[in-house]
């Protein structure tokens, strides 16, 4: 989803059995906060994947292994779902100026340049360079996943759901929401599923 201008974001998850998942928030540049929201949905079965030489990606975002992801993002991002087999090794490029870090879902793996172990539970950071060298040297999987983007490097002001650049474009979202209006006019008769309402 790009948020854009008018949404204020409420998920539940499913109320029956166990849930796992990871989300993702990637600010947009300030010349996008206004823009009208897009949303994008693509099932799991659809999410773009290959395998090759005992390494398999899933493409959330970006680009590995010669496999793009159709989904288009408004800041440049990568989101990558890998697999290595025992053995392996996988060197994957991220561009140098990019902010980076691996979270391990599964297994334990060796890490980096400094040849950095980490396991199940994790987040590395990844220092800006020429990318990321992660080697299996277990009996078991290892699954991570590499998250990437560009730097905006803009400030940042966030106030419940709202994140902009300045605390007066806060106090503008805020009065839009109270208001209804600036995007926000179907706000007024809106209610979640799950029951919950939004109160600021």
């Amino acid at each position: 989803m790009t948020a854009g201008r008018g949404i204020v974001h409420s998920e539940m998850p499913s109320p029956h059995g166990t849930q796992k998942g990871l989300q993702l928030w990637v600010n947009l540049s300030s010349k996008y906060k206004m823009m009208e929201p897009k949303y994008q949905e693509i099932s799991s079965k659809n999410i773009a994947e290959t395998t090759k030489d005992g390494i398999k990606v899933r493409v959330i975002a970006g680009e590995a292994l010669g496999t793009k992801s159709p989904i288009y993002t408004r800041t440049p991002t990568m989101y990558l779902d890998f697999t290595l087999d025992p053995g392996t090794h996988l060197q994957q490029p991220i561009p140098k100026p990019w902010n980076a870090f691996i979270y391990i879902l599964e297994g334990e793996g060796i890490f980096g340049q400094s040849k950095s172990s980490a396991s199940a539970h994790h987040l590395l950071l990844l220092g800006h360079g020429d990318g990321l060298e992660a080697w299996n040297k277990s009996t078991k999987l290892l699954r991570f996943i590499l998250v990437g983007g560009e730097p905006l490097d803009e400030p940042l002001v966030q106030f419940g759901p709202f994140v902009m650049n300045t605390q007066e474009e806060i106090d503008q979202t805020i009065e839009d929401f109270e208001n209804y209006t600036n995007g926000f006019e179907k706000a007024r008769h809106w209610r979640s599923e799950s029951g919950l309402s939004l109160d600021f």
